[in-house]
């Protein structure tokens, strides 16, 4: 799991939210200590220009310290620090998509003053977009999780966030909770039909223990039904009718209105683990 490590207070939360998930999953973390203010992502489809806020260059000389006493309290070994080995320009060191999860805080690439609001940028939005792997974005601070949600309307990437769950189920144990908002006059035996046509129908009845299922009008509210300790687990693009009932896509709905973490599957995401 390739974490970027910002040397603050904050930044210390986010190491804490992915230690804790490579160890309930069994996920060995790397960690990057930048040196410069930008670097690049290469996708098999993009190469994508990840600008850092400022905050991530502090305090360099104690970062690695930091790092390995968070791993400590978590009672982890030290981590593989990520060095970069090559460069597109001398302040512009490129990064490979070698890793099977990637932790993506909102305030990474986006300076615009909007994190924290649930808002997810541009840039952010670019990454899952093209990544082969899921992102975690976490809360603004440390919280366990102790079973998994997945918001499943039907959509492809919902699909491939269900297959997610089965296998992070595998690795930890954690029970899975299915979250759907109904669309219009679309029913459960809709929902079914759509797992079947995804090959999920056995895999649902072997890994999901519980089905949530209520109007998609009313998201927000339902959104309640969600424990507070859950790894939610979502498509990056699911069916329209939230997104025009809210005018903006279901993750930033998510996003503002849950404090969970947060695991993206994006439209190019691959299974690997």
């Amino acid at each position: 799991m390739f974490h970027v490590f910002r040397n603050t207070p904050h930044g210390r939360e986010a190491l804490l939210q992915t230690a804790y998930f490579c160890r309930k999953m069994r996920v060995s973390p790397v960690v990057y200590i930048p040196s410069h203010a930008r670097f690049l992502l290469y996708m098999e489809n993009d190469v994508i220009q990840v600008d850092l806020d400022p905050s991530y260059l502090r305090s360099p000389e104690t970062a690695q310290a930091h790092v390995n006493a968070v791993m400590a309290e978590m009672g982890m070994e030290p981590p593989r620090f990520f060095s970069p080995r090559h460069f597109s320009t001398p302040s512009l060191p490129d990064v490979p998509v070698i890793f099977n999860f990637m932790t993506c805080p909102e305030i990474l690439s986006d300076r615009k003053g909007k994190t924290g609001s649930g808002y997810i940028g541009p840039r952010v939005r670019r990454i899952f977009k093209a990544a082969p792997f899921p992102l975690l974005i976490p809360p603004p601070v440390f919280k366990p999780f102790t079973s998994i949600a997945v918001m499943f309307g039907g959509s492809i990437n919902a699909a491939n966030a269900l297959r997610l769950a089965v296998r992070l189920k595998r690795l930890s144990g954690m029970p899975v909770s299915l979250y759907t908002a109904e669309e219009g006059r679309r029913g459960k035996k809709y929902y079914e039909k759509l797992m079947g046509k995804n090959a999920l129908t056995g895999v649902f009845a072997q890994t999901v223990s519980q089905w949530h299922l209520f109007p998609a009008k009313h998201f927000i509210e339902n959104l309640f039904l969600i424990p507070h300790d859950a790894l939610v687990v979502a498509g990056a693009y699911g069916h329209g009718a939230i997104r025009r009932l809210f005018r903006k896509s279901t993750l930033d709905v998510i996003q503002t209105n849950l404090p969970n973490s947060l695991l993206i599957v994006g439209p190019d995401y691959r299974q690997t683990v």
